[in-house]
């Protein structure tokens, strides 16, 4: 899941600390990083990005294009963040196996840490990770229960400090069994930016802070 970093459409409660421009670049590096994890961990043929905006007015176009060769692109879909979450799942399941599904809001993931969370889908079980403000940072399920997975985010009130409990609760209403996996900080604003940054051994996020900053 991911938006076109383009300036005043991303990362705007960051923006309105360190400027939309700023927000955007960073943006822009955080979904390089987390396109790189994606493909090393599964291969750039088995990945999917569910995408809102632009890229053609995005900040560094060229080289976020440059990364999705060979992934598949969908145009999200639907009437809410939750809806967005779900059409995105249902996407990916097309292609049957494991979905695992993040956003571009924690850069500092790698692909050990993806390979690990679809392994634990294997023992039957959903695997949430949560996120530091509440949410949620990775979602994963294998077939057949993708599906399921998908019409249980529809209606998780998203965005809260209780998104990662509600989500987990709809998930079990479905029938599904949950296991956490790493806790991992979102980066939503100038002091998740500079703790993430910090944290991370290399990378272009971390550069496009200390750059910036």
């Amino acid at each position: 899941m991911a938006k076109a970093p383009v300036p005043g459409e991303v990362k705007t409660r960051l923006g309105r600390e360190v400027g939309m421009a700023v927000a955007a670049e960073l943006a822009a590096a955080a979904l390089a990083d987390t396109l790189d994890a994606c493909a090393i961990a599964f291969g750039p043929r088995h990945c999917h990005l569910s995408l809102a905006g632009d890229l053609d007015q995005a900040i560094d176009a060229d080289e976020i294009l440059a990364r999705l060769a060979g992934w598949t692109i969908h145009e999200q879909a639907g009437d809410g963040l939750a809806a967005r979450l779900a059409r995105a799942h249902q996407d990916a399941a097309a292609d049957g196996d494991v979905v695992v599904q993040i956003a571009m809001d924690t850069p500092q993931v790698t692909p050990r840490q993806l390979r690990a969370v679809a392994a634990r889908t294997a023992e039957g079980h959903a695997v949430l990770g949560p996120a530091t403000d509440g949410g949620w940072w990775v979602l994963a399920v294998a077939e057949p229960d993708a599906r399921a997975t998908a019409a249980a985010l529809v209606d998780v009130p998203m965005s809260t400090a209780q998104t990662g409990h509600a989500t987990q609760a709809a998930l079990e209403r479905a029938g599904l069994r949950v296991r956490p996996t790493y806790l991992l900080r979102d980066v939503d604003t100038a002091a998740d930016a500079r703790a993430v940054a910090r944290a991370m051994p290399a990378g272009r996020f971390k550069a496009a802070w200390e750059r910036v900053t």
